[in-house]
């Protein structure tokens, strides 16, 4: 209890201190990076760590991203609490637990099968039953469910995968890192009819999107 009760004062805090100076504003984004307990869903050697302002390791190569970063980009989804989400690149999950408190209903791809099962896991133990975990190219999104109000990616892409666009819904939205290996700059893009349009919102690092429509191995 006093471990769990350490937890949340650690959440409060960033709450506070990473998202709420930086002009994270959404009240429901702010009380869903309150609820998800983000050390759930990082290795137990990283648990010390877990509500720091930064990026941390989670195997196969892939990162939980930076607490900022996540709100950052579930509030520029705009949600309301009745969408269909994709997200591509489950990771951990968190993302995905931060979502499943903002959204009706998500599904999320993994390409590495040993972190969709292991999110799966976890997703499951903190009772998220609105989110679905799939394994796949991400790239490609998932068509089984399309389409969707809103997806957000957590890799970094050369080009905005033409898969992911067809997926969105008319008046839908989607959050991209585009750009280098190294080094992207977020995107949102909106669906209007047959019509894409592009907003730039700020530099960013991510790992590499890998797919078909992403980068190659």
């Amino acid at each position: 209890m006093a471990e769990q009760n350490l937890y949340q004062l650690q959440r409060e805090r960033m709450v506070k201190e990473q998202l709420i100076r930086r002009d994270i504003r959404d009240q429901r984004v702010l009380a869903a990076m309150r609820s998800v307990p983000r050390h759930a869903f990082v290795p137990p050697e990283h648990q010390h760590m877990a509500y720091g302002d930064g990026p941390l390791p989670i195997g196969s190569g892939q990162t939980i991203s930076q607490p900022y970063i996540v709100a950052l980009m579930s509030q520029l989804l705009n949600l309301n609490g009745d969408e269909k989400v994709l997200e591509v690149g489950t990771g951990s999950g968190y993302q995905a637990a931060v979502l499943a408190h903002l959204a009706q209903e998500v599904h999320t791809i993994e390409r590495h099968t040993n972190l969709a099962e292991q999110a799966g896991h976890t997703l499951r133990d903190l009772g998220y039953d609105n989110v679905h975990v799939h394994v796949g190219d991400g790239t490609r999104g998932w068509s089984q469910a399309a389409p969707y109000d809103a997806i957000v990616v957590t890799a970094g892409s050369p080009k905005v995968p033409k898969s992911l666009l067809s997926q969105l819904d008319d008046g839908g939205r989607m959050i991209i890192p585009v750009g280098g290996r190294g080094n992207q700059r977020l995107e949102r893009w909106y669906r209007e009819g047959d019509d894409f349009r592009r907003e730039r919102i700020l530099p960013v690092a991510f790992v590499p999107l890998l797919g078909e429509e992403g980068w190659q191995e």
